[in-house]
């Protein structure tokens, strides 16, 4: 495991642990974080921890064409009760993000430092939101990096009513041209979308 300073640059990921750890320490500034992600390295800690980064292999990614809808899901998009936006309230989405509670973690780990490095980012159009809105409410969403050679890096979502942000992932990936969606760590509710593990090396390629 690496310690790191104010200069900006990584290890290689070969250099991990065996569960993604990769290095320890340095700063949340958009030039370190935008590195980062070029580089297939993520921040994940809590509030109690050092700034942690990690970079793990496999990696759980979702390719546009392999996205599944349910035929459920396709009656709810039909039905047209939900507004979905893009970036038009990324602060709002980020808090509720941080503010979801999950099964089997206490607190979060988007802390008020690192919400405020996404807003930092979002600002110069570098991180991307969508919402999801209902009675002119916002139910659902999700946020993340916009690589610009076509990788969306997913961060985080959120839903307040049942499906919503299903609905924020899948208007997400049909309705943009991305190649890739690093979804970084594996989950059900991924995994039944369509998200699947790759070896790292060839996630580093699309990077």
């Amino acid at each position: 495991m690496h310690f790191l300073n104010q200069k900006i640059e990584f290890p290689d990921v070969s250099e991990a642990t065996f569960d993604g750890l990769l290095a320890v320490g340095g700063d949340l500034s958009t030039e370190r974080l935008m590195h980062a992600y070029k580089n297939g390295i993520f921040p994940w800690f809590d509030a109690q921890e050092p700034i942690l980064w990690w970079s793990p292999d496999p990696r759980f990614v979702l390719f546009p064409q392999d996205l599944r809808v349910s035929k459920s899901m396709k009656k709810i998009l039909k039905q047209g009760n939900f507004e979905v936006t893009k970036n038009t309230a990324f602060e709002q989405v980020i808090t509720n993000c941080a503010k979801a509670k999950r099964k089997g973690q206490h607190g979060t780990w988007i802390t008020e430092d690192m919400q405020q490095a996404y807003i930092n980012m979002h600002e110069l159009g570098l991180a991307t939101s969508v919402e999801v809105w209902q009675n002119n409410e916002l139910v659902g969403g999700l946020y993340g990096v916009d690589l610009k050679n076509m990788v969306f890096c997913g961060e985080s979502m959120f839903a307040k009513v049942s499906n919503a942000s299903k609905v924020a992932f899948i208007t997400l990936v049909q309705e943009s041209d991305y190649k890739l969606i690093d979804c970084q760590l594996h989950t059900r509710h991924l995994e039944s979308l369509g998200g699947k593990h790759i070896p790292r090396a060839e996630f580093l390629l699309y990077l």
